[in-house]
C-alpha cells in the first residue's frame, strides 16, 4: 500500500512539474489544443491544431491570456513552434526520447493541468508509427479533447515526446523530443523551418515477385515517377519519368508518403542517395534536397 501511495504521489509531482510549462493553445475553431514551453519564447504545439497563421491566442500556466505568432511548421511530423513573450513561464524539462522503453509508465499532460496516464505500448511499430520524426512513441493512455500538442511525461516530470492525435486516426502516438529539437534547432539556426523537396510526382506500384528475389528486395511495393518538375533537384539529379524509387538514404519507398516522411528540415542541401530500378537494372544516384520555393 506505501508503495501505491509513494507511486501516486511521484506521478502527481510528474504532472505538477511539466504543468508549469503548458500552455492552451488557442488556432482552430471551438476545440483548442495544448502547447510546450520547449525553450524560452518558444512553444511547440501540434500542427494539426494551428489552422490560423494570425491572431493565435495562448493561455499561460497562471491562466493569463497572450498572443503568439506562427514562428514555423513541419507538418511532416505534425510540428508547429509558435513565439510568444511569456519570460515568467517555466521551460519544459526535456528528457531524452531515447531511452524510453516498452512498457514505461507515461502522463499525457494537457492544460489546467489535467492529465492521463498510461504505458508506452511499442515504438514505431507498423507504418503508421513510423514518420519523419523517426519512430514514433505508441501509447496506451488516453488523449483526451484539447489534448493534442501536449507532453507525453516520465515519471520524473520530464517531457519526452509531444502528444498528437492527428499523426493517426487509430493510435495515441507521441513524437520523440529528440525529433521535435531538431526541428527547433533547425528554427533557431535558419530563422524559418525549410520544406523539404525532390520535385517528383510519384504513384505507388506493385513489384513482381521474380524482381524481388532478383535483387534481394524485401519489400512488395515501391513508387514510380510519373513526372519530374522543370529545375528540380531531380531533375539536376537525372531521374527519369518511369524510374522506379525503391529507397532514399537507406530508407525504403513503398508508397508516395514515404518519401515526404523520410525527408525533414535540417536535410535541405544534403546529398542523399535514391535507388531506383530504371529498365530493370538497379542504379544508385545521388541527389541535393532542395527547399520547396515559396509562394508568391
Amino acid at each position: 500500500m506505501d508503495g501505491l501511495l509513494t507511486l501516486s504521489n511521484e506521478l502527481a509531482a510528474a504532472v505538477e512539474h511539466a504543468g508549469r510549462a503548458v500552455f492552451g493553445v488557442n488556432a482552430r475553431p471551438r476545440l483548442g489544443s495544448a502547447g510546450v514551453h520547449w525553450r524560452s519564447g518558444l512553444i511547440v504545439t501540434a500542427d494539426h491544431t494551428v489552422q490560423v497563421d494570425e491572431e493565435v491566442t495562448v493561455t499561460c500556466p497562471d491562466g493569463r491570456e497572450v498572443t503568439a505568432t506562427v514562428a514555423g511548421r513541419d507538418p511532416a511530423i505534425d510540428i508547429a513552434i509558435l513565439k510568444v513573450d511569456a519570460p515568467d513561464v517555466a521551460v519544459a524539462d526535456v528528457g531524452d526520447s531515447d531511452a524510453v522503453r516498452v512498457g514505461h509508465i507515461v502522463l499525457a499532460v494537457g492544460p489546467g493541468p489535467r492529465a492521463s496516464w498510461g504505458v508506452v505500448s511499442a515504438i514505431g511499430a507498423g507504418r503508421s508509427a513510423r514518420s519523419a520524426a523517426g519512430e514514433l512513441l505508441s501509447l496506451d493512455l488516453t488523449l483526451y479533447p484539447g489534448f493534442s500538442g501536449g507532453p507525453l511525461v516520465n515519471a520524473q516530470g520530464q517531457v519526452i515526446g509531444v502528444n498528437s492525435s492527428g499523426t493517426s486516426r487509430h493510435l495515441q502516438l507521441a513524437i520523440p523530443s529528440a525529433a521535435v529539437t531538431r526541428v527547433v534547432d533547425e528554427l533557431v539556426r535558419r530563422g524559418r523551418l525549410a520544406r523539404p523537396y525532390l520535385g517528383v510526382g510519384t504513384q505507388p506500384v506493385s513489384l513482381p515477385e521474380a524482381l524481388r528475389q532478383r535483387f534481394s528486395l524485401e519489400q512488395q511495393t515501391a513508387v514510380i515517377v510519373v513526372a519530374v518538375q522543370p529545375s528540380s533537384p531531380a531533375a539536376s539529379a537525372g531521374l527519369l519519368m518511369g524510374d522506379i524509387i525503391v529507397s532514399l538514404g537507406g530508407t525504403s519507398i513503398t508508397d508516395p508518403g514515404d518519401l515526404a516522411s523520410v525527408l525533414r528540415p535540417d536535410q535541405v542541401g544534403e546529398d542523399m542517395t535514391v535507388s531506383v530500378l530504371r529498365g530493370g537494372e538497379p542504379r544508385d544516384i545521388r541527389i541535393t534536397v532542395g527547399e520547396r520555393p515559396r509562394r508568391p
